[in-house]
């Protein structure tokens, strides 16, 4: 081999090399943003860690919506109709927040095993469910009724 096919050489080694080590930060990094989507029943199996930034979803349980009194406190229960999970959230509700409506919050499981969410997303008619939502519900039994996904 020749001086210049050596060079050749390693030119194409480097640049292999960084498109490599481009590639492996690139997919370290989506990795690291990546949002699961769980539902109650699933977070009760214990598939969720503490502290795990992580999407919930389900029906807001009929009769637990509880609001602080000169703040903006609110804790609500989600429910796939099989498990429940307690909710807290400091912030402003979306309009069509309400018991029995189908919501996807995102936050984390704190240490006593409440959901502490940053953001809560509603539907956005009374036809439309989450995809995600519709499944869970689906799956622990409880089939939403007159919702088109």
């Amino acid at each position: 081999m020749n001086a210049r096919q050596k060079r050749r050489l390693g030119l194409a080694v480097a640049v292999s090399v960084g498109v490599a080590a481009g590639v492996a930060l690139m997919l370290y990094a989506f990795q690291q943003n990546l949002l699961y989507f769980y539902s109650p029943s699933q977070v009760a199996a214990g598939l969720v860690e503490p502290q795990t930034t992580f999407r919930l979803g389900g029906l807001v349980a009929q009769g637990s919506v509880q609001h602080e009194t000169g703040s903006m406190e609110v804790r609500f229960a989600l429910t796939d109709g099989a498990h429940s999970l307690p909710v807290h959230y400091s912030g402003l509700l979306p309009d069509l927040f309400r018991e029995g409506q189908g919501i996807v919050t995102l936050g984390r499981l704190n240490e006593a095993g409440v959901f502490v969410a940053q953001e809560v997303l509603a539907k956005h008619d009374e036809n439309y469910m989450p995809p995600e939502v519709a499944e869970a519900l689906t799956e622990a039994g409880q089939a939403p009724v007159g919702i088109s996904w």
